[in-house]
């Protein structure tokens, strides 16, 4: 399905754009640890590199979702027919979706509350909350809205008899099929 294509390359490149995040947040707590060696230190990267893992997991779901990356046990899953497995599939994407999409909207109270009271962290470094809890926010909505997105995709293709591409885009895959 073309919207899985477009949703997956999204994914792909906000991936490397993360992951370029990350290897910069390991290159500056190794520059630190090695400043220290010297006597002297950055200070903060433990708190800054806290900021960028919230902010890492939250874009990370999305596509961790799109490669059928998030575990499930599927042993009833593994034992059904194929329209059974979609059917499994897809309870486990409305599942995954509505959680997604609850943690979406209990985060804006988060970052709303911080942008209201120009909220600093209690840290020698006292950085201001909204900058951190933006960027976390905004990879909770994009997660909620790929997984719902992806869920409605995948029902399209189920109600359209379209079982292996259905399982193609939100199945899972047994220990022995990935290893092969």
């Amino acid at each position: 399905m073309k919207l899985l294509t477009i949703l997956r390359k999204a994914n792909r490149a906000i991936a490397l754009a993360v992951g370029m995040v990350l290897l910069g947040c390991a290159a500056f707590v190794l520059l630190d640890i090695v400043s220290r060696q010297l006597g002297s230190s950055f200070g903060g990267t433990d708190e800054i590199s806290g900021y960028v893992m919230a902010i890492a997991t939250s874009w990370g779901m999305a596509y961790t979702m799109l490669e059928l990356g998030h575990v499930r046990i599927d042993l009833l899953r593994s034992r059904s027919a194929p329209l059974g497995r979609c059917l499994f599939d897809l309870f486990a994407m409305l599942v995954l979706s509505g959680t997604a999409v609850v943690i979406a909207l209990r985060s804006w109270p988060v970052l709303e509350r911080s942008l209201k009271n120009s909220s600093m962290a209690n840290t020698p470094l006292e950085t201001p909350l909204a900058l951190v809890q933006g960027p976390w926010f905004a990879g909770w909505v994009w997660f909620a809205v790929m997984a719902c997105l992806t869920t409605l995709a995948a029902l399209a293709l189920i109600v359209q008899g379209r079982f292996d591409e259905a399982e193609t885009a939100i199945g899972a895959f047994a220990e022995q099929d990935t290893v092969q």
